[in-house]
């Protein structure tokens, strides 16, 4: 069973008659699998890339070298360039990339401790990012990116409507 606003956000991409796609790094293809297990999979889900390693960041989606240097790969620069390098793979209406440091050993920093994730979107063209900071193991730092992320396309296709 999907998270409940995994739920909530498949309905409410449903609804939009929109289709995600999604590139994860640190939740390693959980986000999309989340996807998979709603009512509303057949209607929404595209696909997902999981890269994981860096290496594949710039071998599959095309993220420079460079980019990946100056900002580290969980950085927002990255996420950014992940989502926006998903729409060269799978064709979709909403692009989600998920970067971050669920454990130690990657790019933390003072400025970005462990916990610290990226979560990007570009929604029919239109990029929105976050960056948070969660507290926890592994696994709920996934968890509550996996419901922020969740949150984020909500409250995006929500204020849409709203305009």
């Amino acid at each position: 069973m999907a998270e409940k606003r995994i739920e909530t956000c498949s309905q409410v991409i449903a609804d939009h008659g929109l289709t995600i796609a999604f590139a994860e790094s640190a939740t390693a293809g959980w986000l999309c699998s989340e996807f998979a297990l709603t009512s509303c999979s057949g209607q929404v889900l595209k696909g997902g890339i999981v890269c994981y390693d860096a290496s594949l960041k710039q071998t599959l989606l095309g993220v420079s070298e460079e980019m990946i240097k100056e900002f580290s790969p969980e950085s927002r620069e990255v996420t950014d360039e992940i989502a926006r390098r998903t729409a060269d793979l799978i064709d979709a209406d909403i692009y989600v990339g998920v970067t971050g440091l669920t454990t130690a050993g990657g790019s933390e920093s003072e400025e970005k401790p462990v916990g610290t994730m990226f979560v990007s979107a570009l929604i029919k063209g239109e990029l929105i990012s976050e960056r948070y900071v969660f507290k926890g193991s592994c696994e709920e730092v996934i968890h509550q990116t996996i419901n922020a992320a969740a949150d984020l396309l909500i409250l995006h296709l929500q204020r849409k409507v709203e305009q």
